[in-house]
């Protein structure tokens, strides 16, 4: 295939509908009818020799010649974008949508005031928030598929930059009353009653000291010390009564019973605050983790992006 016989708006529908997963999808991101996109398909096909997109459950789904061609694309359309751009990135003018995949941690303690500054300083921008959950979160920067992503992170490839927002540690936490409460709690009494633990993948999935190793990202997907360092020679094994995916449940179920939980402090501060539960002294030193941004080394050509990210790291500075 010659780039000189290829229409290159071909790759922006191509990239358009690896962004949004459908045909309808991508006429909307490019404002141009279903039928045009479907057309464009059609003839990029024919001159890659490839399906690039087959139909699948969850909308149209890239072939393997798609996925090693998109992140090429996504960035050849990027450098073509910065050079013919005559004018620098203006928050106040700028309409744009920002795909930003995060934790239920970090769009409750960290979203809501950079949500705030976007209303304020960039009205036009848009923000679409994808669950960090289930994400292949390295194939979808890759792809350019997403912008950011916040979360806990060991180690990176070198093409995905990182940036520390804010540090955080483990607290646990039971419900007022609870018979912990006030005492001096070793670890033969805490695991005398049933843990609920937030592992945030929801899979069951097998992790290294809180880490689930996805494609050379390796993402922390539960914060808990007592769980991670267990004692061959400790007698004491704590009892998972509960697993899930998410905090939303924990202070409900906590309410309810003699179970205790291991969350990030901030977490466990705003169920302190709200009156129905305490945090219990811990047995050991916290576990600690850092919250980060990180995204693809082409975004560092990205001004809205590099905009997007200071104002990330201001807001999370003041939530530190």
């Amino acid at each position: 295939m010659s780039l000189k016989r290829v229409d290159l708006n071909l790759f922006r529908v191509f990239d358009a509908i690896m962004l949004t997963g459908s045909v309808s999808g991508a006429s909307r991101e490019l404002g141009v009818t279903a039928s045009a996109v479907s057309h464009a398909l059609a003839r990029l096909r024919l001159a890659v020799g490839d399906d690039l997109f087959i139909y699948g459950d969850d909308g149209m789904v890239p072939t393997a010649r798609a996925r090693e061609l998109a992140p090429m694309v996504r960035d050849g359309l990027g450098r073509l974008d910065e050079a013919i751009s005559a004018t620098p990135f203006s928050p106040c003018q700028a309409v744009r949508t920002f795909r930003v995949a995060a934790s239920e941690y970090s769009s409750s303690i960290i979203l809501p005031g950079l949500v705030q500054r976007i209303a304020e300083l960039a009205p036009q921008l848009e923000l679409r928030i994808f669950p960090y959950s289930r994400i292949d979160v390295v194939q979808h920067l890759d792809e350019g598929r997403l912008d950011l992503v916040i979360g806990w992170f060991s180690e990176l490839p070198e093409r995905i930059h990182r940036s520390p927002l804010l540090k955080d540690k483990e607290a646990l936490v039971a419900r007022r009353g609870h018979p912990l409460e006030g005492s001096a709690v070793t670890r033969e009494r805490l695991f005398s009653y049933p843990f609920v633990v937030v592992e945030l993948t929801g899979s069951g999935d097998q992790s290294a000291d809180g880490f689930l190793d996805e494609r050379g990202v390796w993402r922390r997907v539960w914060i808990d010390r007592l769980l991670m360092e267990a004692d061959e020679d400790d007698a004491a094994v704590a009892h998972i009564a509960v697993s899930l995916p998410h905090y939303a449940s924990v202070a409900d179920i906590l309410s309810r019973t003699d179970m205790v939980a291991t969350l990030p402090e901030r977490f466990a501060r705003r169920l302190v605050e709200a009156g129905h539960h305490v945090m219990l002294s811990l047995p050991h030193a916290p576990q600690e983790a850092v919250v980060e941004a990180i995204w693809h080394q082409r975004g560092n050509r990205d001004a809205g992006l590099k905009w997007l990210l200071k104002h990330l790291e201001d807001v999370a500075g003041l939530e530190d």
